[in-house]
């Protein structure tokens, strides 16, 4: 979201760039539609490690926190959990 902001300040990159991280932010905070959100923030990631190579230690992690994102969901504390109920796993013979 940090990257966000500076990047609609300094004009550096494509307007949809700045606009797509400060949206992600926002919705990962509130915890509003976790799984689509987390897999965009991959996608968003993953295409900035293909298009610039540079810092792609930084964009690999944040696309790593995407995935997990998605294969986590929501927390308990989230307007997902609080809209859609929260999901548990069980392992069985525990």
């Amino acid at each position: 979201m940090i990257a966000g902001v500076i990047g609609l300040r300094t004009r550096s990159e494509p307007l949809t760039a700045p606009v797509v991280a400060i949206s992600v932010g926002i919705l990962l905070l509130a915890g509003l539609w976790t799984p689509f959100v987390g897999a965009l923030q991959a996608i968003v990631e993953f295409s900035t490690i293909l298009s610039s190579g540079n810092e792609a230690s930084l964009h690999l992690l944040l696309a790593a926190l995407g995935v997990s994102l998605v294969m986590l969901g929501p927390g308990a504390w989230s307007v997902d959990a609080r809209l859609f109920g929260r999901k548990r796993i069980d392992i069985g013979g525990v």
